[in-house]
C-alpha cells in the first residue's frame, strides 16, 4: 500500500491511539472521532480478520458477524497482503487476555 495517507495528520492520529491507556478512554476518543456505524464497521473487521486468520469459512464468518463476503473478502486481502497490522494486534490481544486468564503467582515474604 502507498504511503501517500501518511503526514502529519495521521502521524499525530496514530500518536493518539498510541497514547489511550484503558478501554473507556479509547470508548469516548472513538465516540469524539468516528459515527457509531464507523465504530462498529472497524470492530466487525477486526472480528472478521481473526476468524480468517483462525481457518474459518466465509459462511461461518457471516453467521458469527454478520458481515457481508464483500466485507469479508476486503479484509481477507488485507490479512494476506497487507502489513501484518492485523496479526500484530490481534496477536497482541490473545497475549494479554492469556496474562489476565493465568493465575497470579503470590510473592511469598522470607
Amino acid at each position: 500500500m502507498s504511503n501517500q495517507w501518511k503526514d502529519d495528520f495521521t502521524d499525530q492520529l496514530c500518536d493518539a491511539i498510541v497514547a489511550i491507556t484503558d478501554r473507556d478512554e479509547a470508548y469516548r476518543f472513538l465516540e469524539d472521532l468516528a459515527t457509531f456505524s464507523e465504530i462498529k464497521a472497524f470492530s466487525q473487521r477486526l472480528q472478521v480478520a481473526g476468524l480468517l486468520i483462525k481457518g474459518f469459512s466465509y459462511p461461518q464468518i457471516v453467521q458469527a458477524t454478520g458481515a457481508s463476503t464483500a466485507t469479508i473478502s476486503r479484509v481477507k486481502k488485507f490479512v494476506e497482503y497487507g502489513t501484518d497490522g492485523y496479526r500484530d494486534v490481534l496477536r497482541k490481544l490473545e497475549s494479554k487476555a492469556a496474562e489476565e486468564a493465568a493465575p497470579k503467582k503470590k510473592s511469598v515474604k522470607k
